[in-house]
């Protein structure tokens, strides 16, 4: 993170990349989530406003924004912005998924490497 503290640093997209900037910013935060620098409550700045600030159109940021969104990494809390998510927040859908997996994997009697095997495939498959 830059020395004040604020999103986005000095990260800009690359334009010259052939991974939509839209897509290198939602990995952007991503990456900033997990390493600590956007901690969970982290206010992100307004759309317009970062849109400005990385010289790119507000539907790229909008459409970053609605991504993470749907993948839990980030909230939208009408006035007060969007905001980072708390891990618990953010993985609460994947951990349901996971029970209902396991218990489908017990009741089918595989062993949990079995379980752990098949899943990692269909993560790679993905």
């Amino acid at each position: 993170m830059s020395p004040d503290n604020t999103f986005p640093g000095t990260w800009l997209p690359n334009t010259a990349s052939t991974v939509a900037l839209f897509d290198q910013l939602r990995l952007q935060i991503i990456h900033q989530v997990d390493n600590g620098a956007l901690a969970p409550g982290a206010r992100l700045p307004a759309v317009r406003a970062l849109a400005s600030a990385l010289d790119v159109a507000p539907h790229t940021v909008a459409r970053a924004y609605k991504e993470l969104e749907s993948a839990g990494v980030v909230a939208t809390r009408g006035r007060n912005g969007t905001v980072v998510c708390a891990p618990d927040e953010r993985l609460g859908g994947l951990s349901a998924a996971a029970a209902a997996y396991a218990a489908a994997a017990r009741s089918q009697g595989a062993t949990f490497a079995e379980a752990v095997k098949l899943l990692a495939a269909a993560y790679d498959a993905g």
